[in-house]
């Protein structure tokens, strides 16, 4: 069975560098990530993940910002994005979802959650296709 891609853009290196070390661990995901929202951009462009985590609050762009970007490029809009962030009012949920976001979890998230949540949005798009 092949690993799956999982690209995580995150300010926050201890926690990019934690899921990262979650997630590998159980031998089911390669894990990239970016802690600035332009590079995190170019990643998914040139990784193609089966999946985006993607932070709301970080500088220079808000992960809504990214989000969007990643939806509007043909290359990029159709992977799957789990916004993860400690962001949890509804006007926030509400435009994340308008803008294609495919989840939405809040941190800070028990990681068999997370690793629950990043499998069913893989396999519900996996079934799209």
């Amino acid at each position: 069975m092949s690993k799956k891609k999982v690209l995580l853009i995150d300010d926050e290196e201890n926690f990019c560098f934690l899921v990262k070390q979650n997630l590998e661990e159980t031998k089911e995901f390669i894990v990239e990530y970016a802690n600035d929202p332009d590079k995190g951009i170019k990643l998914a462009k040139k990784l193609i993940p089966e999946v985006i985590l993607l932070d709301i609050t970080m500088p220079k762009k808000s992960g809504l910002q990214v989000l969007e970007i990643i939806k509007q490029d043909a290359k990029t809009m159709a992977i799957p994005i789990i916004m993860l962030t400690a962001l949890s009012d509804d006007n926030t949920k509400l435009k994340a979802s308008y803008l294609y976001g495919d989840d939405y979890v809040v941190k800070p998230v028990p990681f068999d959650v997370l690793k629950a949540k990043i499998e069913e949005v893989i396999d519900r798009h996996s079934k799209l296709r």
